[in-house]
């Protein structure tokens, strides 16, 4: 996709940013990244979000323990306090398949909880390269039939809506899950209404057929862009230890893209998997899907989470509310 090439010319704000900060080596270390997110990540985010958090008296957060294979994960689950019975949004982290908790996104969820009247289910999939694939996407269903086996202890229930969403590389298990659920019984009479991507990875790097080698440039020429680089998903796609034209970690190379729910999907124009979301968001939107998609010129990977006063990340943060209340207007249209 040539024609997207103008999305990397930095963004202004940005572009001054990044000129302060320190140039830093890569970090391809597992226990590096979780002791960063840990220790760096969750406090700033807290910090940042704890600003904007609703009172406590608004919302209810519980903790719950879900039976997977070989063990046990853990999802939170937030209900507002205002209503009686809410939509229902199972939340999937990113991380590279290597590290994330339930922490980096719960204040965040805590607060799209009540501004936007929804329950949110945040979910803690075990992590590669401990559990390799299909751990993670197994975990993450495990914890939608739970979800939707439990809505009505949760004050929640399908039928006003049932989204999925997930940031980066819960992005892509939240491709690969809507699939899954497309195909399973289990949800015949409770479907998947919407789901939410931002920026993920749908094709693996050393999975792109040829029929799309034109339309995927991003991958090299954004190859050093900051934040997420080329090198940064093969070293997670190594963790993660997936076949790379499996479609359940290439969601792309699904024979069919029928018969999915509306998308919402976010873009970052600065960023090696840019070229892969715009072109999963026509290729579903040509098999019959809604889709809604916002893209962000000049900024990478990630970039709101990181730098949330930048006016791209204002927009990116209302930008998402209004997905999800695009998403919700569709189930009460269906």
């Amino acid at each position: 996709m040539a024609q997207n090439r103008h999305l990397a010319t930095p963004d202004s704000e940005y572009a001054a940013l990044l000129a302060q900060l320190p140039t830093l080596p890569p970090v391809r270390d597992v226990q590096v990244l979780r002791k960063m997110t840990k220790d760096v990540v969750v406090p700033t985010l807290n910090r940042i979000r704890g600003a904007s958090l609703p009172a406590e008296t608004k919302y209810r957060v519980t903790d719950h323990e879900i039976a997977v294979d070989c063990g046990t994960i853990s999802v939170r689950c937030t209900t507002p306090t205002k209503g009686e019975v809410f939509p229902l949004m199972v939340w999937v982290h990113g991380g590279g398949f290597v590290t994330g908790t339930l922490e980096p996104d719960d204040y965040l969820l805590r607060t799209l909880s009540v501004e936007l009247g929804i329950v949110t289910v945040n979910v803690e999939y075990r992590l590669a390269p401990e559990f390799p694939f299909p751990t993670p996407l197994n975990d993450c269903y495990a914890a939608l039939k739970w979800a939707a086996d439990n809505a009505a202890l949760l004050s929640a229930s399908v039928t006003k809506g049932f989204i999925l969403g997930g940031q980066s590389a819960g992005g892509n298990l939240v491709a690969a899950l809507a699939y899954r659920a497309r195909e399973d019984l289990f949800f015949q009479g409770r479907a998947l209404t919407g789901h939410l991507l931002q920026y993920p990875q749908v094709i693996h790097p050393d999975a792109v057929p040829a029929r799309y080698k034109s339309e995927l440039l991003s991958i090299e020429e954004l190859k050093d862009a900051p934040v997420l680089k080329r090198d940064d998903l093969l070293f997670f796609a190594q963790a993660y230890q997936a076949e790379p034209y499996n479609p359940e970690c290439s969601p792309l190379l699904y024979p069919s893209h029928a018969g999915l729910p509306p998308l919402y999907m976010q873009v970052c124009g600065w960023d090696p998997v840019r070229d892969e979301c715009l072109l999963y968001e026509k290729v579903l939107r040509e098999a019959g899907a809604d889709t809604k998609i916002d893209i962000y010129p000049g900024v990478p990977h990630i970039f709101a989470a990181m730098h949330p006063t930048l006016s791209q990340a204002v927009k990116h943060d209302r930008d998402m509310r209004e997905g999800i209340r695009w998403l919700l207007e569709k189930t009460a249209q269906s």
